[in-house]
C-alpha cells in the first residue's frame, strides 16, 4: 500500500509537471499587444491570421495609443507587453522613454526611409488619412458635411463626435488636421483650439476609445476618422457611410509597431512583426482599405475604392518628429482651454 501510495504521487508529481509545462508552453505562443483593437483597422483578421499562419496567439487589446503608452512606462521595471501598435508620435516618444528596443522586421528594407526610425525603433506597417466619417442615413436628410466650417452650423449639434485629442492619437490627429487646414502650425496651435471651443456649442461627443461601432449604429452620425475606417463601414459592413476630405485640408500620418524593451516573449513578438510587414500581412491592412506602407500590397479592386486622388491631394503630411515634440503641449493646452 506504501509503494502504491508512494506511486500515485510521483504520477501526481508526474502529471502536474506534465501541465505546467504545457501552460508554459502555451504562454510562449500568447504575444501580448498593447492597442491592437479588434475594430480598428481590421485588427480581428489579422489577429486570426496571425494565429492560422504563425500558431501565436495575440489578445484582441482596446486601449488607445496614450494608453498603451501609459501602461509600458508604468510597467518599465517588470513589462508585460511584448510589442505595442501606436500613432508614429507615441512610437517618437516611446523611443525617448527608453520603452522600447530597436528590430527591424524581415521587409524593413522596403519601407520608405521617412516612414521607420534608423535604428528600427519603430517602423510603419500602414497610414491613414484624417477626414469626416458620416452615417448618411443617421443625418435624416441634412447635408453632408463638406468642410470643418461646416460642423460649427447649428444644424450638426449633438451629431458630431470625436477622440479625446489629449488621450486618444486619433483624437490629435484630427486637432493637427484641423489646425493646419485653418491656417496653424505645430508651433501655432490658436486656429485649431478656437475651433474646438466654437465647437463645444454644438455638444460634441468625445469618447477616449474607439467609436466605430457608434458610427455604424448612427449614435454619433459624424466622426472625426480615418479613411480605412469609413471604407471598412461602406464596403464590408455596407452601411451608408460617407468619407469627406474636408475642402480645408487635411492630414495623412503613419502608424507603427515596437518591440517592448524587456518583453516577456521577444522572439515570437518579432514572428508577428515579420508578418505584420510580409506580403500577407500587407495585404490585409489592404484588403481592410489602409494604405500599406508597401505600396505593393494594394490590390487594384481595393484602390478603386478610395476617394479620388483628387481628393487626397488636400491631405498632407506633416514634421512627425515635430507633431510628436509638441503633443503635450497640445493637450495641456486643450484640456485647459476647452476641455
Amino acid at each position: 500500500m506504501r509503494l502504491f501510495a508512494k506511486s500515485s504521487k510521483v504520477l501526481q508529481t508526474l502529471v502536474a509537471g506534465v501541465a505546467l509545462a504545457a501552460s508554459f508552453n502555451v504562454a510562449a505562443q500568447n504575444v501580448i499587444c498593447y492597442n491592437c483593437p479588434p475594430e480598428w483597422a481590421d485588427w480581428a483578421t489579422q489577429i486570426k491570421t496571425i494565429k492560422e499562419k504563425t500558431g501565436i496567439t495575440v489578445p484582441p487589446d482596446n486601449k488607445n495609443s496614450g494608453q498603451a503608452l501609459a501602461q509600458i512606462m508604468a510597467e518599465k521595471a517588470s513589462p508585460v507587453a511584448d510589442f505595442t501598435y501606436v500613432g508614429v508620435t507615441f512610437g517618437i516618444e516611446a523611443k525617448k522613454n527608453d520603452i522600447i528596443t530597436p528590430y527591424k522586421p524581415a521587409g524593413w528594407n522596403d519601407v520608405p526611409a521617412g516612414l521607420k526610425d534608423p535604428e528600427g525603433y519603430w517602423t510603419t506597417i500602414h497610414s491613414g488619412t484624417m477626414g469626416l466619417m458620416v452615417n448618411v442615413d443617421a443625418l435624416k436628410g441634412k447635408p453632408v458635411p463638406r468642410s470643418w466650417a461646416d460642423l460649427l452650423k447649428p444644424e450638426y449639434k449633438g451629431l458630431i463626435g470625436y477622440l479625446d485629442p489629449a488621450s486618444a492619437f486619433v483624437g490629435y490627429v484630427g486637432a493637427v488636421a484641423v489646425n493646419q487646414a485653418l491656417g496653424g502650425t505645430l508651433d501655432n496651435f490658436t486656429p485649431g483650439i478656437n475651433f474646438f471651443k466654437s465647437l463645444q456649442k454644438n455638444q460634441p461627443i468625445v469618447p477616449k476609445q474607439t467609436s466605430y461601432a457608434r458610427l455604424i449604429s448612427g449614435e454619433i452620425p459624424i466622426l472625426f476618422g480615418y479613411d480605412f475606417d469609413a471604407y471598412r463601414a461602406k464596403y464590408k459592413d455596407k452601411a451608408n457611410v460617407a468619407f469627406v476630405i474636408p475642402a480645408e485640408g487635411s492630414v495623412t500620418v503613419p502608424y507603427v509597431v515596437s518591440l517592448v524593451k524587456n518583453g516577456p516573449n521577444q522572439a515570437n513578438a518579432k514572428k508577428v512583426l515579420d508578418f505584420l510587414l510580409s506580403n500577407e500581412g500587407q495585404a490585409i491592412w489592404a484588403n481592410a482599405y489602409l494604405r500599406p506602407v508597401r505600396a505593393s500590397a494594394i490590390s487594384k479592386e481595393a484602390e478603386a475604392r478610395f476617394l479620388p486622388a483628387a481628393d487626397y491631394a488636400r491631405a498632407k503630411s506633416v514634421d512627425y518628429g515635430k507633431m510628436a515634440q509638441v503633443q503635450r503641449q497640445f493637450s495641456e493646452r486643450y484640456l485647459a482651454e476647452v476641455k
